[in-house]
């Protein structure tokens, strides 16, 4: 066998050496490019969807928030309404057709965690999403018209056990936080309602409001019963809230039903860490914002604040839980 002489040995050695170079440095000029790039986001508008119709007041919340957040991320944030199939279109469309830079991100209702459960649909809650922030939850309630006969949610439920027709209400959607709550409230209390879905809260306000439908159960409703408009006969909480104390809760009235319908931020999955924190951070910052605490109170909403990692935490033990939930009360979606 020939050997390779000492000058083309010491040639393959230096062509290696080079081969070698040429990677560390492609490397470090991909790095130095990617930090740059995560130093400079924003350098562009984001687009933050909120999946319900505009003038409800998830929406109005979600604008008071985002007009904080562009002053710390000096970008602007673009609302883009997408309503839709109980509040999942929006983030469902996101994750399916959104890069995971950044510049795309949109409001998450507690439905995208239970719809898979119920129907099928495009997205994993799970694998899908990059979970970004948790700001506050849903103030559910059983609410009638400011003209409707009922004074009391045991005065509305002894009405449905007498009727031939059953009651009707409104909610956002099939398989959303209200209408488990209340198909709950109906096996627990021995009654059959018919239930309504709208595609955002405002419609469905206005539809209780105006007498279409016998009463709602969802959230929203905050302004319009502060108005007189609206008379809220109990809540679907853990506790009464602040700002109704006179009102209670439905499980004070002897049924365990209560919602963990938390709204959070959320990107499509894949995202740099870097920017997940630069948003965090800014969303973080402008919740403290007055004007977007005043819209929650205005609500009855709380604050509840989670970071990325107990968002994301929250949403996989929410997504098991629901589906036990769902199958424990047998609704099925066409």
């Amino acid at each position: 066998m020939r050997m390779p002489t000492l000058a083309k040995t010491a040639g393959l050695s230096l062509i290696h050496k080079l081969a070698a170079a040429i990677g560390i440095g492609v490397a470090i000029i991909g790095a130095a490019q990617a930090q740059t790039q995560t130093q400079a986001f924003p350098s562009r508008p984001i687009t933050l969807i909120v999946p319900f119709n505009p003038g409800g007041a998830t929406d109005v919340q979600m604008r008071i928030l985002g007009n904080a957040a562009e002053k710390i991320l000096k970008q602007s944030i673009v609302i883009e309404n997408m309503p839709g199939v109980g509040g999942t279109l929006g983030p469902a469309t996101m994750a399916r057709n959104a890069a995971p830079d950044g510049y795309t991100v949109a409001m998450v209702p507690a439905s995208l965690f239970r719809l898979p459960h119920l129907q099928k649909v495009t997205y994993d809650p799970v694998k899908d999403f990059t979970y970004i922030i948790g700001l506050t939850k849903y103030a559910y309630g059983v609410v009638v018209g400011k003209d409707a006969p009922w004074q009391s949610l045991q005065a509305l439920l002894d009405d449905a056990k007498s009727r031939k027709t059953p009651l009707s209400y409104g909610v956002v959607g099939v398989g959303t936080s209200g209408h488990i709550a209340t198909e709950r409230l109906a096996r627990a209390a021995g009654v059959t309602f018919t239930s309504v879905p709208f595609k955002g809260g405002v419609e469905v306000i206005q539809a209780t409001m105006g007498n279409h439908v016998d009463f709602m159960s969802d959230a929203g409703w905050g302004a319009a019963v502060d108005s007189g408009a609206l008379r809220l006969l109990a809540v679907v909480d853990d506790k009464r809230i602040a700002q109704y104390p006179d009102v209670p809760t439905i499980k004070e009235l002897g049924f365990d039903i209560t919602t963990n319908s938390v709204v959070g931020i959320a990107g499509p999955a894949g995202m740099d860490p870097a920017v997940i924190k630069i948003l965090h951070d800014a969303f973080r910052e402008a919740a403290n914002d007055p004007a977007f605490q005043k819209s929650l109170a205005i609500q009855g909403q709380p604050f509840e604040y989670m970071d990325s990692a107990t968002y994301t935490k929250f949403a996989a033990d929410q997504t098991a839980s629901d589906k036990r939930f769902v199958e424990e009360l047998g609704i099925k979606l066409q």
